[in-house]
């Protein structure tokens, strides 16, 4: 058990720190599309130049070039829509550095790989915690290839990354790409330019607290009309006081719409972002906000009416309920889930198994949920598992990230708990200690419905091993019991019971070896305590007298 690394304790996830909330733009008339279009042109142009010249910057960038940024561009927009741009082009070229990082430690981690199996003979095995040579000389010639490969681009990108030079496209790398691919992309040219132009566009604009609606560029009233601060040169389309436009149409969101209704009532911040959908033909609004994380709930709290543990798989979500004690209730539920099509059905998909998940801890009257802190980020290298693709796809495809992003964001709003626990061992020994024995006759359990329960045991601090029956000699402790009865605060609790010394047959108790020696305290034939002289107690004196 000296290979076994040391589990993580868990934790209660923190709640969400924002809101979204996504409706649709209805009744436009064709005059309010001309405008939106424009707009979003005029600004879009403005974006992509901004970013140009910051990606120029690079790593000497400051305060003092950012306002020189945002004062040329205001006079062909306005001081807000200046100060938008410029915040969303910092934003953007953080994120691309923070990926640029991502990757560099990815090519570093893969050239690792590929150099140590490299050095090893063709057809060792591996160990445990290290894989090994390649299988053939074949392949080996090809994996050094590809080891330059790599080289040579890790190289570069730590140069790109020492410069402060950033990679990033406006509109997606992917629908950018789709322009060399039109027929597998199944679009004309015409139907591509129209998506790239969409995508390039700029409406979106931050709150601002103590404003007129908590957002002077995009603002939206509590009766849900729309209206937007004109850049300046499209100030003539105005069609209302201070170079505003007013839409025709009337919005409404149907999610947290009190809540957001009450944040502009307040004049309080509320960010707003306006996207037109080409391929349905419609437009759509998003307002975000920021909201006070509440107070983490005590681990014990959580688990005070029992828990369910959630185990993540590739096509469905297996759960089951355990009771204060560890001890499952009732049967394990599975909750299903298709990860195939476009993102916007995958991301329907998982929304529809947590909820259904939700409404049934709610019904339990459970307040927490297990589930396990997954990170496959260095697990799904193509260095690191070779030949096997069919686990490199099952992994990718678990939506380990999103699904527990909307998990704590959902469950925020029902006043259930999220526990995140180390997810080592967890389907192996729950296989190992739980599959068996919940299987019968009318259930069959399968490995991860064992390793649900793993998991909820893990989070309420039980060790994952069943307590096993005490010896059949006698159902006492006097021959040791054969398990671990730690407590869950006991350091190692989750490690397999201690050797002890001795003999291990049930007719022989633990502290045999005490007496062993002592042949005379044995009453055994041919010892010397059988031929000892006896001595008759004397008779009563009743007895005596007769």
């Amino acid at each position: 058990m000296g290979g076994l690394r040391k589990l993580a304790a868990p934790f209660v996830a923190p709640g969400p720190s924002g809101v979204a909330v996504h409706t649709r733009l209805k009744h436009l008339t064709p005059t309010d599309e001309e405008v939106l279009t424009l707009v979003g042109a005029h600004l879009g142009a403005l974006a992509s130049r901004d970013l140009k010249a910051r990606c120029r910057d690079g790593l000497g960038h400051d305060a003092g070039s950012w306002a020189v940024r945002k004062r040329e561009m205001t006079p062909e927009s306005s001081a807000r829509w200046a100060g938008a741009i410029t915040k969303a082009t910092h934003d953007q070229w953080a994120l691309a550095r923070h990926c640029a990082l991502a990757h560099i430690q990815s090519l570093e981690a893969g050239v690792r790989t590929l150099r140590h199996r490299l050095s090893l003979p063709v057809g060792e095995k591996g160990m445990r915690k290290a894989p090994g040579g390649y299988r053939s000389r074949r392949e080996w010639h090809a994996k050094a290839r590809r080891l330059h490969v790599l080289e040579d681009r890790l190289a570069r990108e730590r140069a790109d990354w020492e410069a402060g030079t950033v990679h990033v496209v406006r509109g997606g790398k992917r629908l950018a790409r789709a322009r060399h691919h039109l027929s597998a992309a199944r679009l004309t040219e015409g139907e591509w330019r129209q998506r790239w132009e969409a995508a390039r566009w700029f409406l979106q604009a931050d709150g601002e607290s103590g404003k007129r609606f908590g957002n002077e560029t995009i603002r939206i009233g509590p009766d849900g009309e729309v209206s937007i601060r004109l850049p300046v040169p499209l100030a003539g389309l105005a069609n209302a006081p201070h170079g505003r436009y007013v839409l025709t149409g009337r919005v409404r969101f149907a999610h947290r719409g009190p809540e957001w209704a009450d944040r502009v009532a307040a004049n309080r911040a509320v960010a707003y972002r306006i996207h037109h959908d080409v391929q349905r033909g419609r437009w759509y609004v998003t307002a975000s906000w920021t909201i006070l994380a509440a107070p983490e709930l005590p681990l014990a709290a959580a688990l005070a009416e029992g828990v369910i543990g959630v185990d993540t798989n590739a096509d469905h979500l297996a759960a089951w309920r355990l009771d204060v004690h560890g001890n499952p209730i009732g049967n394990p539920r599975r909750f299903f889930y298709d990860l195939t099509g476009t993102a916007g059905h995958r991301d329907a998909q998982v929304r529809h198994a947590l909820t259904r998940l939700l409404h049934w801890a709610k019904a339990c009257g459970v307040k927490a949920i297990a589930v396990e802190d997954l990170d496959f980020t260095a697990e799904k290298t193509r260095e690191k598992h070779g030949r096997n693709k069919r686990f490199r796809k099952l992994v990718s495809g678990l939506p380990t990230g999103r699904l527990r992003t909307r998990l704590v964001s959902m469950a925020d709003q029902t006043g259930i708990a999220v526990i995140a626990v180390d997810p080592a061992y967890t389907s192996k020994w729950g296989a190992q200690h739980w599959q068996k024995p919940l299987t019968s006759t009318t259930r069959n359990t399968s490995r991860h419905d064992a390793a649900a329960v793993a998991i909820g045991r893990r989070a309420q601090g039980h060790p994952i091993r069943r307590r096993m029956a005490p010896p059949r000699t006698h159902q006492s402790d006097g021959c040791g019991h054969r398990t671990v009865q730690a407590r869950p605060e006991a350091p190692g609790h989750e490690e397999t019971r201690p050797r002890f010394p001795g003999p291990r047959t049930r007719s022989v108790p633990p502290d045999r070896r005490v007496n062993a020696g002592h042949q005379n305290a044995q009453h055994r034939s041919g010892r010397s305590a059988e031929h000892e002289s006896r001595q008759q107690d004397s008779l009563p004196l009743g007895l005596q007298e007769r």
